[in-house]
């Protein structure tokens, strides 16, 4: 049994022979316009029917695989512990369970001065830890990661081998130095011996700021006599 698209298009065919066929105007333009209502049946039909096959087409299609969440959020790392050799300084990170994860889901780029760890997807949050400003200068080639049980160990290689890294970073020394008394050899010593009793005469209790009161007075009455062997 022919479908209705096909019925459809055999009656356009009639129509354009009739049509050509016809010689009264009246005819023609009867057949004209019953001509015209097949054709915009016809389009009509062709578009249904290509609807229904794309309908069809999709539903067909698998099911779109949800990739799974990677992260939730990114965490800081702040607690690290770090050591040395002749030649790498080795920073030590604590993350359970972080060798259980992919290998490359745990990701290190160093630069001469600087490293920035960041371990993806481990127990639906990602970590990274940035370092920059290290005390002295390491080779990026030189420099690696290795993942061991709950650990990460991240290896920068020394610049410069058998130097000793008092510090991890420019800014650890800077801070360290501040905390210390401001002793320089290189100003008058006798600033720097004032720096350090007005420390002790600050930190004291009343009876050692009297005997710094007491010493100051005497070494001002000698240095004005003439002896300066305060």
């Amino acid at each position: 049994m022919a479908s209705a698209l096909e019925e459809l298009q055999k009656d356009l065919e009639e129509v354009k022979v009739l049509l050509e066929k016809a010689t009264r105007k009246r005819v023609r333009d009867a057949l004209t316009t019953e001509k015209s209502k097949i054709e915009t049946e016809i389009k009509n039909k062709v578009q249904q029917k290509s609807q229904r096959k794309a309908e069809l087409v999709d539903s067909e299609k698998p099911a779109a695989v949800v990739a799974p969440i990677t992260t939730g959020y990114t965490m800081k790392i702040s607690n690290y512990g770090w050591d040395q050799s002749d030649k790498f300084v080795k920073i030590y990170i604590t993350l359970t369970g972080v060798h259980q994860i992919p290998t490359e889901n745990v990701q290190v780029h160093f630069t001469e001065r600087s490293f920035d760890l960041l371990v993806k997807n481990l127990n639906g949050k990602s970590y990274s830890m940035i370092v920059n400003n290290l005390l002295k200068p390491i080779s990026v080639e030189g420099s690696s990661k290795k993942v061991k049980t709950d650990t990460v160990l991240i290896l920068c290689r020394k610049k410069a081998e058998n130097t000793r890294w008092d510090y991890l970073t420019q800014v650890e020394k800077e801070c360290k130095e501040k905390e210390k008394p401001s002793y320089d050899t290189e100003t008058d010593p006798s600033e720097g011996l004032m720096n350090v009793l007005k420390k002790i005469y600050e930190d004291g209790d009343d009876d050692m700021k009297r005997t710094i009161n007491k010493a100051w007075v005497e070494s001002r009455e000698k240095q004005a006599k003439g002896d300066t062997e305060f």
